[in-house]
């Protein structure tokens, strides 16, 4: 297994928990130099805020407890496609690489939606840096959000 999947299983890991936890099935972690800095999970119910997907909930309080904003040498590893909400919040913060597993487009697919949000429409859009590496343990992924969307709704 290399440092990427090592990583997204984290992810992926965190989107399990956030399942558990009562909210939908996302999970995110930051790492700089081969180290987990951080993590979250998506925390849309439990923290009654529509906005506080396991990205954007992560770059909050990482910036606000580090106060480190620059995230230039930092990877951003998401168990799905992050929206464009959050895409925004990489570019505000100017993050260095962002790896996810399921795309939006399988969302989308999963959920019976159209018009997914894929994140180099953001990235590009705002001459941001951001490398992005796709799909990296995306069947993985794709089981926990196949599972979890069959049973609920779209928040």
């Amino acid at each position: 297994m290399n440092q990427d999947e090592i990583f997204m299983k984290e992810a992926i890991r965190l989107s399990k928990k956030a399942v558990e936890n009562g909210n939908e099935p996302f999970g995110a972690v930051l790492v700089r130099d081969g180290q987990v800095v951080y993590s979250n999970e998506n925390q849309i119910y439990t923290q009654n805020d529509p906005t506080f997907h396991a990205e954007l909930g992560l770059l909050r309080r990482f910036c606000s407890e580090t106060k480190i904003t620059d995230l230039s040498a930092y990877t951003l590893y998401s168990s799905c496609e992050p929206c464009f909400m959050c895409c925004g919040a990489m570019v505000w913060t100017k993050l260095g690489r962002l790896c996810f597993a399921a795309s939006d487009v399988d969302l989308c697919e999963i959920l019976g939606a159209k018009g997914a949000a894929c994140c180099d429409t953001v990235f590009e859009a705002s001459g941001c840096n951001t490398k992005v590496s796709k799909g990296i343990l995306r069947e993985q992924s794709l089981e926990i959000l196949k599972e979890y969307f069959k049973n609920h709704g779209k928040g």
